[in-house]
């Protein structure tokens, strides 16, 4: 995997769609996770962006990865 420096985070109750991004734009993952697998995913990426849609259940998912 390449150095990822933006991680975009598709919401939903239980299944989450993640695509990371080098700095360049080009794709350097896409994975689709659980709420438990989003987590442990999260607290393994080195510090980058994370881009999060706009919606009621953004501020209980930001406290997964801060």
């Amino acid at each position: 995997m390449g150095e990822v420096t933006i991680i975009g985070v598709d919401l939903a109750k239980n299944v989450f769609q993640v695509h990371g991004a080098a700095a360049d734009g080009r794709p350097v993952f896409r994975k689709k996770l659980s709420r438990p697998q989003f987590a442990r995913f999260m607290a393994e990426q080195p510090p980058c962006l994370v881009a999060m849609e706009a919606c009621a259940t953004r501020h209980a998912r930001r406290s997964l990865i801060s």
